[in-house]
């Protein structure tokens, strides 16, 4: 799929959400589809969510 498209119809799915149930359905729209890519990307292996629970409370590592 062309990364052109995708992003036209997330874009659109936006919208919609922004019209049928106003910002707030905006934002509830945003950050689940945040959430779903942030899973998804753990999921392929492709990122470290205890890295980024380190770096949010503080913790540092040395490798």
């Amino acid at each position: 799929m062309n990364l052109t498209i995708l992003g036209l119809g997330i874009g659109a799915f936006l919208a919609f959400m922004a019209f049928a149930f106003g910002f707030w359905g905006f934002v509830g729209a945003a950050a689940f589809m945040a959430a779903g890519a942030l899973l998804g990307r753990a999921a392929d292996g492709k990122l470290d969510l205890r890295s980024i629970v380190d770096a949010v409370t503080g913790r540092r590592s040395s490798s």
